[in-house]
């Protein structure tokens, strides 16, 4: 993504998974639950469906939206009673139209479908030995990793060959599988990523988030709990939980900062009043005399509410957000200057001239978003600017799913918080603590990962045996590439 995107100076998304069991119209909802989790990935949407059990799956990914990706005749198509769907964000492999997701293969145990949420930490490693063994990839993702360690013929059923590939890989994933007569639902040990359960009729679903429960009107069962297997088929739902408990969890703190929509739930608490709740305290802990609170749209909404609320200073939309930038979106290089900035959020001038204003936004990341929105407010003839951030500095990279820019590049590493409000061209700026920011979701600590915050990683992650096994694959890559060429020459 450009530096000049709109969408350049925030987290990445992570990925959205869907699935659906025992449904005439599987493949029209998961189309829907996908289109209610768009915003976990916009860069690609897949689906894939099978009607009776053992019958050829029919599938259908494209690069874009999904409502880009999917339309009626597509649709009717892949009509089946049972089907899993993707949107993805790349945080690992590129984002091309082979890495696209749900990953589709026909191996001896039948076929497979896999769709993934997270990220692998010894994704390389496994790949490496995998490849060494004779294994051939076709694209460039951690999903694939899982599905070569199923197919691998030690055991018998696919649930033993499930939970020993599982056994073998660190890091996150909240995992959507079909096969010819089930789905399947897991989620890592530490639970970095949310996957729920839901009902509609007789029907079971799987979902990354309750907000697409709510669309397709399905009832919220319960979550998927870390560490747990969950198999869907004719006979209904059956748990398995094969690893040891973890003494703690590790759901990202971020799906409540800035991931998750603010209508769903995770681990019983709703998203939207979370935010509102960081608000509360971002208003304790740095008060500010000011006339207007603004929220940076739309993650920033709630958290602004909530300052507005316990500060008793009045809210405004100052901020119009376009919802219309598509991926196509040309950007004008340096025609327009900040065009990138102004297409996505315009400011409405009137409604700040000659007053002070707290800007509350979800993060600040490398800033550089942040500084054009203190000049266009200056410019616009605000008296004051004060920013209040509803987390706590990111100074750490993420391994486990977000696509954080390198540490040496977030502007909390640069610079001290005064260094951070003078870049910024800010009157004052107040960050959210970490302790606060938990308190605000209530829920205990121990079940959140906030090693973006704070360094402390759940799953050790070594960045020189990483590197190694890159640099023996493309030795390997290249070695065989050199011994080609020769055998041309005779």
């Amino acid at each position: 993504m450009s530096e000049s995107s709109p969408q350049a100076h925030y987290p990445k998304h992570e990925c959205g998974v869907f699935g659906i069991f025992g449904h005439p119209d599987a493949a029209m909802l998961t189309y829907y639950g996908l289109y209610a989790l768009q915003h976990r990935g916009q860069e690609s949407a897949g689906i894939v469906s099978a009607k009776e059990p053992g019958s050829p799956f029919a599938f259908h990914r494209g690069m874009g939206l999904v409502s880009q990706v999917f339309n009626e005749g597509i649709l009717k198509q892949i009509t089946g009673t049972r089907a899993i769907g993707h949107v993805r964000y790349s945080t690992t492999g590129s984002s091309t139209l082979k890495n696209a997701q749900p990953i589709v293969v026909d191996c001896a145990r039948g076929q497979v479908a896999i769709a993934h949420n997270g990220n692998l930490v010894n994704a390389n490693i496994i790949r490496d030995e995998l490849e060494a063994n004779g294994s051939i990839f076709q694209t460039t993702v951690d999903s694939e990793i899982i599905l070569h360690l199923m197919a691998q013929p030690q055991d018998s059923g696919r649930e033993s060959s499930l939970i020993r590939a599982l056994s073998r890989i660190d890091g996150a994933f909240s995992l959507v599988i079909m096969s010819e007569r089930e789905i399947i639902g897991a989620r890592d040990q530490y639970g970095f990523r949310p996957l729920c359960i839901g009902k509609l009729g007789d029907a079971w679903v799987l979902s990354s988030e309750t907000c697409a429960l709510d669309l397709i009107d399905a009832q919220f069962i319960r979550e998927v709990e870390p560490g747990e297997i969950v198999v869907i088929d004719e006979k209904g739902l059956r748990s398995f939980k094969p690893f040891v408990d973890k003494p703690s969890k590790a759901l990202c703190v971020f799906e409540y900062v800035y991931f998750a929509r603010p209508d769903s739930k995770i681990m019983d608490v709703n998203v939207s009043l979370a935010r509102t709740r960081m608000g509360y305290e971002l208003a304790k802990l740095h008060p500010v005399e000011a006339d207007l609170v603004v929220p940076i749209p739309d993650s920033g909404n709630y958290a602004a509410l909530g300052y507005s609320e316990q500060s008793g200073i009045p809210y405004s939309h100052a901020f119009v957000r376009n919802h219309y930038i598509g991926r196509t979106f040309l950007q004008p290089s340096q025609l327009i200057r900040d065009f990138g900035v102004r297409v996505k959020l315009n400011l409405v001038k009137d409604a700040v001239k000659g007053k002070r204003v707290v800007v509350v936004d979800d993060s600040i990341v490398r800033g550089t978003t942040a500084r054009s929105r203190v000049v266009t407010l200056r410019k616009a003839g605000a008296k004051e600017v004060h920013i209040r951030v509803s987390c706590p500095p990111h100074r750490h990279a993420c391994h486990y799913g977000i696509d954080f820019p390198n540490p040496k590049d977030l502007l909390a590493n640069q610079l001290s918080l005064d260094e951070i409000a003078q870049y910024l061209g800010a009157d004052s700026l107040g960050y959210l603590t970490e302790e606060a920011m938990i308190r605000a979701i209530g829920r205990p600590e121990n079940q959140f990962c906030c090693a973006c915050f704070n360094g402390k990683y759940p799953v050790d992650y070594d960045q020189k045996v990483d590197k190694l096994i890159l640099e023996r694959r493309n030795e390997r890559a290249d070695s065989l590439i050199t011994s080609n060429d020769e055998a041309r020459l005779f």
